[in-house]
């Protein structure tokens, strides 16, 4: 038998079961033979890296279906409609009887069908959840591969127990942030923290001052400037937020409300960037009094 032969009969063995393998046996087999502290390990990698990319893959496909037939009826629906449509504009003498009425409701139900099949993709948003469920798969798939050939992000790491907890953080960070493009926008919107004026100005200003020849200055007119300046400041944010408000209870709608959020942010902004500029005026105005 020739080498060609021996070829032939590989390949025609490999092939079908290379057809047949899915993503989980080839997974499950690497996972088993890596070298990690304990079995508990190997059980996480299955329950939450193999476990997750199976559970996308299966929402993926369940969504692609009713995403791939939604789509094929408006696409095929749109052609026919102005097709028969068309066809009513040929000489009545050349169409078979009753063509009007048989055009009516074929024209009818196709606007019908693809105006409900239209609005199943926009309502439950299966062109953006398709997309988004198959990306996050295949960032897992390809998290999971660097992490077993120990390459790219992983190619420092000496061996799969070193490289175990960075590969567990980053499957994480990609099941969280699918999770928020999932649910953007319908959970509770966390307040932002108030600027406290305060704790800003202790993070630049020293506890305790000296003079040119190394001797202690007293704070207590310091501290003094320091809260004249906070009370101050406190004072104009507060006069900022009642002007803001009274000028959101007008109806005032579109571009303009989005100018004012604008106009707030970036006065905050503007005042929290100079902090520390007006802090260090402070102190060295004192301590030259002083």
């Amino acid at each position: 038998m020739t080498e060609e032969n021996i070829e032939t009969i590989e390949d025609k063995a490999l092939n079908p079961k290379f057809e047949r393998i899915g993503y989980k046996d080839q997974v499950l087999d690497i996972i088993n033979s890596l070298q990690l502290k304990s079995e508990t390990d190997k059980h996480i990698l299955k329950s939450r890296f193999l476990y997750e990319v199976l559970n996308y893959d299966a929402r993926r496909n369940h969504t692609k279906k009713y995403y791939n037939g939604f789509r094929f009826t408006v696409t095929v629906g749109s052609i026919l409609l102005p097709a028969i449509l068309s066809i009513g504009q040929m000489d009545p003498e050349k169409l078979p009887a009753n063509f009007d009425n048989i055009s009516y409701w074929s024209a009818w139900s196709i606007s019908l069908m693809v105006t409900i099949c239209n609005g199943f993709l926009q309502l439950f948003s299966l062109d953006k959840n398709y997309f988004e469920l198959a990306i996050t798969s295949e960032q897992l798939k390809t998290e999971g591969w660097q992490f077993f050939q120990l390459s790219g992000k992983y190619d420092e790491y000496p061996d799969h127990e070193a490289a175990y907890r960075p590969f567990c953080k980053s499957i994480e960070n990609i099941k969280r942030k699918q999770v928020e493009k999932e649910f953007s926008g319908k959970g509770e919107v966390k307040k932002k923290k108030e600027f406290d004026f305060a704790k800003e100005l202790e993070k630049v200003i020293p506890q305790k001052y000296t003079n040119e020849n190394n001797s202690e200055i007293p704070t207590k007119e310091v501290n003094t400037k320091v809260i004249e300046l906070d009370t101050l400041m406190k004072d104009k944010m507060g006069k900022l937020d009642t002007l803001m408000g009274m000028l959101e209870k007008k109806n005032i709608k579109g571009d303009t409300e989005e100018t004012l959020g604008n106009v707030r942010e970036m006065l905050k902004d503007s005042i929290k960037e100079n902090v520390t500029e007006v802090a260090s005026e402070v102190v060295s105005s004192t301590i030259n009094k002083v």
